[in-house]
């Protein structure tokens, strides 16, 4: 009894293992369903982004899907290498025309309807709607290299699924890879997109097969106290040299430091210094050999603090403007923050999106005006103005001399034009304000109120009206500069 459940378990271990493995090629082939007589084409950085209008009787499921995995091809002494498998499908509805019909494929010149090494000049099939083929794109996303396979079908029976497998697309590990499946010839709209990540080293079996990944082991430590990465590169017996470095993922990674080379046959730690904990910033290594797989790492990519920060003011022209350190998605507007622990209203039209540089222009630098950056994940705020101490402008109210309620002076020491809105606050919900008055400007000769502020009063306005005397009644004002 114990020896069959050791057999058993021993089986079950063998087959968890081998479940584990990657799938090998012996060869890079092309196959297709049985019946089809298929040839292939290779293009190198060739893709054709013109389509045709599809014709209305094409239907939408004419590509039935689109399969990915990674298999690996290996020669004597474990020197092997990874391909990309591409498994896709296409329904067919088609019939037979004559050797004659001027659509026959061509396999020479001179031989319609023949293929080489076909023993029968039979017609291919030639679908409605002028299907030929499929065409399978791989784009590298960090060095935009793409690879079209293309095949082109004959000779089958109508009414039927065709199915291919491409298994030359030559990868490397931890690569992204934007798939693109169409038809040929391309009808608009028709196609399948698929991002696909290949494994990277951690695959135990990658890990035992790959040279790329049993190189070198790379390590670090970060000092956040110095800023300084410490990367530790461990010998390993035969490895090349290796390159280090820091850089910032964007659609490439960018260089942002010096690029260190650590010679081979020892263990060696290389210090890094950074300026930014940013959540793109990478450690990155590869060996020192042509199209080597680049391991990076990214310690601080679930800090995203330091994205919200880069906020710049211009007193002189008034912009305030914010520029995103790595690539972010998501919105930002100004919003108004009367007191601590309130809500902040968003302003209206204020909403920019956050993939590029945000400039908002004429901003007057008020401590409750603050900028809300919003993603799928969560929200931040940030006031720049919460201890500015050098204010654009400042307004004093008081009573008016003529028979209006209240005065409303403004104090600037450079030109600007001011509005005034009288509001009513109303719990819950926004203030509700009256027409905006515009402010009579004053020239500069007029004496100062050396008392509150050494800027001139620029402007004043006075508000008519029983209604400022209402209890819960605010003043909204705006500020330009000229």
């Amino acid at each position: 009894m114990l020896l069959g459940e050791a057999v058993a378990l021993l089986c079950l271990t063998w087959v968890a293992y081998q479940t584990l493995a990657l799938p090998r090629i012996a060869e890079c082939d092309l196959s297709c369903t049985q019946g089809f007589i298929c040839k292939s084409r290779v293009k190198w950085n060739i893709f054709n982004s013109f389509c045709r209008p599809p014709p209305a009787s094409l239907p939408e499921s004419v590509l039935k899907g689109l399969t990915l995995s990674t298999a690996m091809k290996c020669a004597p002494y474990n020197n092997c290498s990874l391909l990309l498998r591409v498994q896709a499908s296409l329904t067919l509805h088609g019939e037979h025309k004559p050797c004659w019909y001027s659509g026959c494929f061509t396999g020479r010149k001179g031989a319609k309807g023949a293929w080489p090494g076909l023993t029968s000049p039979a017609c291919p099939l030639l679908h409605p709607e002028g299907l030929r083929g499929l065409e399978a794109c791989s784009m590298n996303t960090n060095t935009q290299e793409t690879v079209c396979q293309s095949v082109r079908i004959s000779g089958v029976p109508s009414q039927l699924q065709f199915q291919v497998q491409f298994n030359c697309f030559k990868v490397s590990a931890a690569q992204s890879l934007y798939i693109t499946l169409r038809t040929i010839p391309h009808f608009c709209g028709v196609q399948i997109n698929q991002l696909y990540h290949v494994e990277d080293c951690r695959d135990e079996d990658m890990k035992r097969n790959l040279p790329d990944c049993f190189a070198r082991k790379l390590t670090y430590q970060v000092d956040r106290s110095h800023k300084v990465i410490l990367a530790q590169v461990h010998e390993a017996p035969g490895s090349l040299d290796f390159y280090l470095r820091l850089c910032l993922r964007w659609f490439t990674c960018e260089d942002v430091g010096v690029l260190v080379r650590v010679t081979a046959d020892r263990t060696s730690t290389v210090s890094l210094p950074y300026n930014q904990e940013l959540p793109c910033l990478c450690l990155e290594g590869w060996s020192a050999t042509p199209d080597a797989v680049r391991i990076q790492i990214c310690p601080f990519e679930n800090d995203t603090e330091a994205l919200w920060d880069a906020i710049q003011y211009h007193p002189g022209s008034q912009a305030l403007s914010w520029e995103p350190a790595c690539p972010v998605s998501g919105h930002v507007s100004l919003c108004w923050h009367p007191r601590p622990g309130t809500h902040c209203q968003e302003l209206e039209h204020s909403r920019r999106p956050v993939q590029s540089r945000v400039q908002y222009l004429l901003v007057d630098p008020q401590p409750q005006l603050c900028l809300k950056f919003s993603t799928n994940l969560s929200f931040w705020i940030r006031c720049p103005f919460e201890r500015w101490r050098s204010p654009a402008w400042k307004m004093m109210v008081q009573q008016a001399p003529s028979q209006s309620p209240i005065r409303v002076t403004f104090f600037s020491s450079s030109p600007a034009h001011f509005q005034v809105r009288l509001c009513h606050q109303r719990k819950p919900g926004p203030p509700t304000c009256y027409p905006a008055l515009q402010a009579t400007p004053l020239p500069l000769a007029t004496g100062s109120q050396g008392e509150l502020t050494a800027e001139p009063p620029v402007a004043f306005v006075d508000i008519p009206g029983d209604e400022v005397c209402a209890p819960g009644t605010c003043i909204q004002n705006h500020g330009a500069g000229s």
